[in-house]
């Protein structure tokens, strides 16, 4: 509806004298309020309250009818749902009632809380009293209106198109509704209410079918399945067969026919972006960017080593000359000097002169070969340091005993340090050596070169990978234990051997006395299986080493290579990562096949959901019988004039399967006729709108004045008269 300001409503409102009616089609779906007289109503919205409070400062707003998802935004929508005031059909939440005739009466134009306009109000039939009393209560009390009267919506709707030749006076009225469904039978123009049916079931609970059966076929699009995309899915898709059950075979057999039923709702997708490789203009780019970031990274390296060079000659200068001045000392003025200095003995400064000179020498960068012949130079030297090792011990005094032992361990550390040292060098050149011969080998063919880099990166990976699995998962590689595989088959050779000789210890013990341990042999066994658990372990690093080395001189020469990440402890359990397909555009298609008509089935059969009432057809029926006369011409009178408003009968087909149903009921050759009301949403409010425009409508109200002289009971007896 177009927007109209609050001045032009409030103009609009003080235009109409205060003798014309206000009427309300007040449904459990949606309240209809305008002008008694007027073809169309003034303001239509959703008949529901939410209070959200603000996310910001905490106030608590009221939101009437549809809400506004730009408003909401702004709110905390998650503790206050939707909130109605009926209950099935019926008003039984008069506070929430109270906020939709504020809201209704607001929009129509009123500009204060008095309303002085008579105020005809629809109700479902045979309304409770309770309910239409406080109905009342809540008009004359809150509002002050000077008038009441109630009225049927269904019959409304039946006697606006009986005054346009679309029923007779004598039939039926069904009216499946938002919660319920009714049947009202209609004698003379005048609805019988001793014929009256209702069933617990409407379009409420057709759009909750709909939503859960879309929900459990996509639950990975759950949160695009809203109340009001449903309800539209449901309006424009679905329809009522003619022999539901040969429609669900029909589609169970997946026919041609069935395919031309079906519908396809296409969710919003937007295709990934293709990942192509890099052009050989974008992997020059990125190798000029690498190698400019690393001559930068050499430069600050450089400076770094000069500046480490500058203060290590320095400090190298500074020892060279303490020394000479500490040999121009005498012996009794040593410990003074030393004193100033902060070093202990000559000796002391004589090893930090050393360290000094090798950290020098290796800032420099001088050849491993150089610093290996340095070291030797400087352990030769050092030699004389340990005079007393060779020395017999019955030669020497218990001080110089002491002093023996501690030239030895010295000794025996320094050499542990040195071959250390040894053994780190032999590695660095074999390092050195296959780098040099990767190097020849990457010139003489690039392309092999990579290539085959690739293909042991790729072997490297998955042995680590299988021996980090195996492992996990205690020798299986699927980590599953079961099968007809037995555990000495499924271990690898060290496992098995430390097995063996477990087992060997431990039937050894069995025999008689328990004496494990009292010869030197025995512990010879763990011996042995920290010699395979090292084997293992070792071969483990390597790999792991290699796979290192590969891994940094791919991403050196190579700007396209992505080293694969570590996989987690459950991922290395696992033999193979699942592979996710990438999404297309049929994942994000919502297929409506059977659904269409099997969620409106349920107002045939309601038993479809659980609820054990009858179904349209046989509602007729019952309502046929429930009258007193056993009329043969007033029953073929009704059934000649079935007449169906409400939402669900815009349903396609649901005059035709009526039709069939209620035939199969009625004896051979009664005459059937179904009608659909011209517009069965907004007929009720336009019948009750020409009902109000009657001269003499006022006679059929109930006033403030009869409210207080003769109470509520006086509702009970009122009885609104259609035919004026």
């Amino acid at each position: 509806m177009p927007f109209i300001s609050k001045i032009q409503r409030q103009t609009d409102y003080n235009r109409f004298p205060s003798s014309t009616p206000i009427v309300i089609d007040n449904g459990a779906s949606y309240f209809r309020i305008g002008w008694a007289g007027e073809t169309e109503p003034r303001v239509i919205f959703r008949n529901i309250v939410q209070r959200p409070r603000h996310k910001s400062t905490g106030e608590t707003v009221t939101v009437v009818g549809d809400h506004d998802t730009a408003l909401l935004k702004h709110f905390d929508c998650t503790r206050s749902g939707p909130r109605s005031a009926f209950d099935s059909n019926v008003v039984f939440q008069f506070e929430i009632m109270e906020y939709i005739l504020d809201f209704a009466f607001d929009r129509l134009g009123a500009n204060g809380s008095r309303i002085d306009h008579p105020i005809l109000i629809t109700e479902c039939v045979c309304n409770p009293v309770q309910s239409r009393s406080k109905m009342a209560e809540l008009l004359f009390e809150t509002y002050g209106v000077p008038s009441v009267a109630f009225g049927v919506d269904a019959a409304f709707s039946y006697k606006y198109n009986q005054q346009r030749g679309i029923c007779q006076k004598d039939g039926l009225a069904i009216c499946p509704g938002f919660t319920t469904t009714h049947v009202i039978p209609f004698v003379d123009g005048e609805p019988v209410n001793r014929g009256c049916c209702r069933t617990n079931i409407g379009g409420y609970h057709v759009t909750d079918n709909l939503k859960q059966l879309l929900s459990l076929k996509y639950p990975h699009h759950m949160a695009r399945f809203t109340w009001e995309k449903i309800e539209d899915l449901k309006m424009e898709h679905c329809y009522i067969a003619p022999d539901y059950a040969l429609e669900a075979r029909l589609f169970q057999k997946g026919s041609k026919e069935a395919e031309d039923k079906t519908r396809c709702w296409q969710l919003p997708w937007v295709p990934p972006p293709i990942e192509e490789p890099p052009s050989e203009e974008e992997i020059a780019r990125k190798a000029a960017i690498k190698e400019r970031q690393g001559q930068r990274l050499r430069e600050m390296a450089e400076a770094k080593r000069s500046s480490r060079i500058n203060e290590l000659e320095n400090q190298l200068h500074g020892l060279e000359f303490l020394l000479q001045q500490l040999a121009q000392v005498e012996e009794e003025e040593i410990s003074s000097f030393l004193s100033k200095t902060g070093y202990v003995s000559k000796q002391e400064i004589e090893s930090t002169l050393t360290k000094v000179s090798q950290s020098l020498r290796k800032a420099k960068g001088e050849s491993k070969v150089e610093q290996a012949e340095n070291e030797e130079k400087a352990d030769s030297s050092t030699s004389d340091k340990y005079p007393l090792i060779n020395v017999p011990d019955n030669m020497l005094t218990p001080e110089q005993l002491k002093e023996k032992k501690r030239q030895i361990f010295l000794k025996t550390t320094t050499e542990g340090r040195q071959r250390a040292k040894q053994k780190r060098f032999e590695e660095e050149l074999e390092r050195e050596k296959k780098t040099r011969e990767d190097e020849e080998r990457r010139l003489e063919n690039p392309e092999l070169y990579l290539e085959q880099m690739r293909t042991k990166y790729k072997d490297l990976y998955e042995k680590v990978e299988q021996r980090k699995r195996l492992k996990i998962n205690g020798g299986h590689a699927n980590g599953n234990s079961s099968g007809g595989v037995g555990r000495g088959e499924r271990l690898n050779a060290a496992q098995r051997e430390r097995m063996r000789l477990l087992t060997t210890a431990a039937f050894d013990r069995g025999k008689g006395e328990d004496n494990f341990g009292a010869k030197d042999e025995d512990w010879q066994l763990y011996k042995l299986m920290s010699k395979y658990n090292d084997d293992d372990d070792d071969g483990s690093d390597e790999d792991e080493a290699e796979l290192a080395r590969v891994c940094s001189r791919l991403q050196a020469i190579d700007p396209t290579f992505v080293p694969k990440p570590e996989p987690t402890p459950s991922q290395a359990a696992t033999t193979e990562v699942p592979r996710v397909r990438p999404l297309t555009k049929e994942d994000f298609q919502v297929v409506l096949g059977v659904e269409r008509c099997r969620c409106p089935e349920i107002l045939f059969h309601p038993n479809l959901v659980g609820i054990d009432q009858a179904g349209l057809d046989e509602m007729t029926g019952a309502s046929i019988r429930r009258l007193a006369s056993k009329n043969e011409a007033l029953e073929d009178r009704l059934t000649s004039s079935i007449f169906m408003t409400g939402g669900c009968s815009l349903f396609p087909g649901i005059n035709e399967r009526l039709e069939a149903g209620i035939r199969m009921l009625r004896p051979c050759g009664s005459p059937i006729k179904v009608a659909r009301a011209l517009d069965p949403v907004l007929d009720a409010w336009r019948g009750a709108s020409a009902y109000a425009a009657n001269l003499q409508f006022q006679q059929q109200t109930f006033s403030r004045v009869d409210y207080y002289e003769k109470g509520e009971d006086w509702l009970r007896r009122y009885q609104l008269r259609y035919t004026l």
